[in-house]
């Protein structure tokens, strides 16, 4: 097993769209319940806390192994998409120093039911953050990812893939991230 311990740096802003929680109350406007609720969508640790759960990191890689489709030398057409499907964990997330209750947010006018291109739009708010740095620790259980092959590709995953919400993966710009440093340990 090898662990990377990766310090990362957002290059563009970063936003989150949890799943709203709370209910409306009677007699509520739409607008009113959305400026009530928005931070919501945050995801926050028990101190109110905003953290970067650490499975946007991982699926941000695998996305990005499965984009760049790199063979596996000596293996002929196979690629190492698999191997970052199944062998590369990320177990805890990246603690932000904002706190939700103060966090900025972002009003958009955006379709009802989340899909794009969909026929009725909507006010809504989203928080965003505008820089963050954070070391993201990743568990390597696949010996066949070599440390070149998962700086490629985890540089990919913060250039091309990102994380959040209107990543570059869903034809966003938000949530793009550089490698600052990544020590490499075998065990």
């Amino acid at each position: 097993m090898k662990i990377a311990e990766c310090k990362l740096e957002s290059i563009s802003p970063y936003s989150q769209s949890r799943v709203l929680q709370s209910s409306k109350e009677k007699k509520e406007l739409d607008k009113d319940y959305e400026a009530r609720v928005w931070r919501e969508r945050c995801h926050t640790a028990d101190n109110g806390h905003i953290i970067i759960p650490p499975m946007q990191f991982c699926n941000s890689l695998k996305e990005a192994a499965k984009y760049l489709n790199l063979q596996v030398p000596g293996q002929g057409k196979r690629t190492y998409t698999k191997n970052f499907e199944s062998g590369v964990l990320v177990n805890e997330p990246v603690m932000l120093p904002e706190i939700a209750e103060k966090v900025k947010g972002e009003w958009l006018f955006v379709p009802s039911d989340g899909r794009r291109g969909g026929g009725r739009r909507v006010m809504k708010c989203f928080p965003v953050i505008a820089h963050w740095v954070g070391t993201v620790t990743y568990w390597i259980t696949d010996d066949l990812i070599t440390q070149d092959v998962f700086l490629e590709v985890l540089k990919t995953s913060g250039q091309l893939i990102g994380i959040g919400r209107f990543r570059p993966r869903n034809l966003g710009f938000y949530g793009r991230f550089k490698i600052n440093d990544c020590t490499w340990v075998e065990q």
